[in-house]
């Protein structure tokens, strides 16, 4: 497949995990014969890319400047294929409140929310949406700058937290229920949905540190969801990531209302972790591929929006 350059690291709040997925990826690729490098490209200029000869890039990088189509369009100008969704699906997807007026035009199901630009906002919709409400950035990930408000009094600190992440901030009403997330591979008609994980957290809080540095969370797979249950996730979170014009792989996060057991999609991340405690290699393990195989099977599939596949 020629010289690889692994993308990791990069200026998004998400450095520490992208490093870490970055460098799990290298050292699967390399494992299999790939001649891949390291590319940080907070550290060095992306031209080097096409300067070095590097044939494709694995994108392990996550959140802004990595996962919000600027990466994505700079490869499409230098004429590299890439990991993931293109241009488009990556912008709209990292934009949660984007990603739910398109999902909500297309009658999918997603929670209610309002995207605010004040404390005031803020508390105006707690008042809409009720208790508890999650106030989060509309472009970060990892649960960066996120906020369970459960009173009034707790909307102003929520939200001048989130604004320090983000100008657009979402205020998004909350599911009570399992907790949900589903990986997908591969582009078009040929998108396969992975077996879907039910997360159950210490105290229900799916955090950053519970996320990525403990051992405590619990992650169900099989999920141990009824049967058409699993299989109804499935069909709705592919037809979330066709809407979006994903293409590649990518993973969607659902909540299952307790009560009347509908789901509900949060969001789509269009360059998953690859860490130790990732959800997307779990998933793929128990569809009886290993995490080398599914390293090589995402960059063969690197491709450009504007161009030619690359050859596997």
């Amino acid at each position: 497949m020629g010289k690889v350059a692994v993308l990791m690291g990069g200026a998004s709040a998400e450095r520490e995990v992208s490093l870490m997925s970055g460098t799990g990826v290298l050292n699967a690729l390399r494992s299999q014969g790939v001649d891949a490098h390291a590319f940080d490209p907070s550290e060095r200029d992306l031209v080097e890319l096409k300067r070095e000869g590097f044939a494709r890039c694995f994108i392990a990088l996550h959140g802004r400047f990595g996962e919000d189509g600027t990466v994505q369009g700079a490869l499409e100008l230098l004429g590299i294929p890439y990991t993931g969704s293109g241009v488009m699906a990556s912008s709209i997807a990292i934009d949660k409140v984007m990603t739910k007026r398109i999902w909500r035009a297309e009658g999918l199901p997603t929670p209610g929310w309002f995207e605010v630009d004040s404390a005031e906002a803020t508390r105006k919709a707690f008042a809409q949406l009720g208790a508890p409400m999650i106030v989060k950035p509309a472009r970060e990930g990892s649960t960066i700058g996120l906020t369970k408000v459960a009173t009034l009094e707790e909307c102003d600190a929520a939200y001048a937290l989130a604004a320090q992440l983000d100008t657009a901030v979402l205020c998004e009403q909350f599911v009570s229920g399992d907790e949900v997330t589903i990986p997908l591979l591969g582009t078009g008609a040929q998108t396969e949905v992975l077996p879907v994980i039910r997360i159950v957290a210490p105290e229900g809080n799916y955090d950053y540190q519970n996320k990525y540095f403990t051992d405590t969370t619990q992650y169900l797979v099989p999920c141990g969801l009824p049967e058409g249950e699993e299989a109804a996730i499935q069909a709705l979170v592919r037809k979330a990531y066709l809407t979006l014009g994903c293409r590649g792989w990518a993973r969607a996060d659902v909540m299952i209302d307790a009560q009347t057991r509908q789901p509900y999609l949060l969001e789509i991340n269009t360059a998953p972790g690859m860490t130790g405690h990732s959800l997307v290699p779990m998933s793929a393990r128990a569809a009886g591929i290993s995490y080398e195989a599914l390293c090589v099977r995402l960059l063969q599939s690197a491709a450009l929006d504007y161009g030619t596949a690359a050859t596997a």
